[in-house]
């Protein structure tokens, strides 16, 4: 009889806690935790194309490649040279394709910081829908998430290593220069950015970052960029250098 009282309380005790949504489970791993790859470091931007654009200020009016519309072309050859190196240039839609290096920590458990050498910025990258700002910025708001490779929508990931990427959706920005020479983008801008890591036979470390930016004020169409970055084994090189506050 003794047995059959306490098989009954634990049947009970187990019935009871089910019906309360496992009450016991671990809680959920936050951003930092669940990476499925580590974008910490220091890296290295290499340009292998776009060089013209990209390493030195091309002419004032070179918007090739670029889809501007006529709004955007006149802006564009409104461009004033003596404007050159101004922080228009370094807001977030234009910002990855700069000759840089990165320095990517995490900030918090929710949050990844990218500060860059060149122009010396900072952007704030926030896992989860939180309050946006009331005030645009040259980086805007950006809001990230993983997306992790055969996690299939439901349930959790399948066991093993985890594969994926970072995707960062950043909004209201205070527009900026897509190029040195004033190529625009406006305030009503959308930034989308895949963040990517992978290795080389050699065993090098390299980090991809692919943006898609949708401009409906200046652009006829998305513009699509792809920027390589290469693991550096340390700071040694750091080297940060302001950019000229924009008028």
């Amino acid at each position: 009889m003794k047995r059959l009282i306490v098989a009954t309380l634990v049947l009970g005790s187990a019935l009871a806690a089910s019906a309360q949504g496992g009450r016991g489970a671990a809680p959920p791993q936050t951003p930092q935790a669940a990476a499925p790859i580590d974008l910490t470091g220091y890296w290295v931007a290499v340009v292998t194309e776009d060089w013209r654009w990209r390493m030195v200020t091309p002419p004032k009016g070179d918007v090739a490649s670029v889809p501007l519309n006529p709004a955007g072309q006149k802006v564009a050859n409104a461009w004033d040279p003596a404007t050159d190196g101004s922080c228009l240039a370094y807001g977030a839609a234009g910002l990855m394709r700069m000759p840089t290096r990165l320095h990517v920590t995490w900030e918090n458990e929710q949050t990844l910081r990218i500060d860059t050498d060149a122009g010396e910025q900072t952007r704030r990258v926030a896992f989860g829908a939180g309050r946006p700002p009331t005030r645009r910025s040259l980086q805007g708001y950006s809001v990230a998430e993983w997306e992790i490779a055969g996690r299939g929508g439901r349930g959790a990931p399948p066991p093993g290593p985890r594969y994926g990427d970072l995707k960062v959706d950043t909004t209201m920005l205070s527009g900026g220069w897509l190029r040195k020479n004033g190529v625009p983008y406006s305030q009503d801008a959308r930034l989308t950015e895949y963040f990517d890591r992978f290795a080389a036979p050699n065993g090098d470390e390299w980090l991809v970052v692919t943006a898609l930016v949708n401009d409906p004020t200046y652009l006829t169409q998305e513009f699509v960029t792809s920027s390589h970055f290469k693991k550096e084994p340390d700071g040694a090189k750091w080297g940060p250098a302001a950019c000229r506050p924009a008028r």
